[in-house]
């Protein structure tokens, strides 16, 4: 009779337990996407509204239409408190800066993965000692240099920080991958008349291609997600998604609506991405976890 009271109450601690998990994970969620919906008069922090009393999707339609716009469509009064610049440029310039800068990340860092993997070149792991230093303390540097070319506030800029900063992380991620296959295959194809060249881009390639799309899919979110950069490198020109975040304000304070419906746009993409190599993922995620 004690074992099964004790036994129903570890059962009802440990479903509230999880419960309890569940509800602090998921409550952001769920916050986000009832204030995306959630009119400006409904924003305010005194009294909380747990969920829109009077839907509307007019926070997402800011996002790509000026307000002018939305006033000579009827859809909002002249006097509302709403933004004047749409976010179109945000989310177009996140898009092209985190995809040309995970395609160079991918391309520089995959070559010197290989070469570190089948000829020892430039040592283990000296090169993440690179992403172990504070990001400010890269940054400064940056800063100053980038002053002096005019690449400030600059695409060129943003996308050769996007492209170079990630690296590190490729060449760990890849080097993983082409260590688990097996050198004989090189041989082979070495042997077969194949050039060094031909055998990575033709025989070893496609076998770690699993692995190309996982690592594709986190340097992108890495690059999409940033903040630090482009807070300190962009102005108005060049500004992503994370900065365009923050600079909605208005004569009435914060834009929470607006917001978040720009935050429910921005996990769009990484969703797409992730749906369209998902048959990639699992060979990716389990390539090498089993060993002889």
């Amino acid at each position: 009779m004690k074992v099964r009271y004790e036994n129903a109450i570890y059962t009802v601690v440990k479903y509230a337990f999880g419960l309890g998990v569940t509800f602090f994970a998921l409550f952001p969620m769920y916050w986000m996407f009832t204030m995306a919906l959630k009119p400006f008069a409904e924003w305010s922090p005194i009294e909380v509204h747990w969920w829109p009393w009077y839907p509307t999707t007019l926070n997402f339609l800011v996002l790509f239409f000026p307000k002018d716009t939305l006033v000579s469509w009827g859809l909002v009064d002249p006097g509302e408190p709403l933004i004047h610049d749409t976010a179109t440029k945000a989310i177009l310039n996140s898009l092209l800066f985190s995809t040309v800068g995970t395609a160079v990340a991918l391309f520089v860092g995959t070559f010197a993965a290989y070469a570190m993997s089948r000829y020892k070149a430039g040592g283990d792991y000296m090169f993440l000692t690179f992403r172990m230093l504070p990001p400010i303390a890269i940054l400064m540097p940056i800063v100053i240099w980038f002053s002096t070319l005019r690449l400030m506030d600059n695409p060129i800029g943003m996308i050769m920080l996007y492209g170079l900063f990630p690296v590190p992380f490729v060449i760990w991620l890849m080097r993983s991958f082409f260590d688990d296959l097996p050198r004989e295959i090189d041989e082979a194809a070495l042997m077969d008349g194949c050039s060094p060249a031909m055998t990575f881009v033709r025989v070893i390639l496609p076998l770690v291609r699993g692995g190309l799309a996982v690592t594709a899919l986190f340097i992108f979110i890495l690059n999409w997600s940033d903040l630090i950069v482009a807070l300190t490198i962009t102005q108005r020109i060049s500004v992503t998604i994370p900065v365009q975040i923050g600079l909605f304000e208005s004569d009435a304070g914060h834009m929470y609506g607006i917001m978040t419906a720009l935050g429910i746009v921005a996990i769009i993409p990484t969703l797409i991405f992730g749906l369209a190599i998902q048959k990639y993922l699992v060979r990716g995620l389990t390539f090498g976890a089993i060993k002889g």
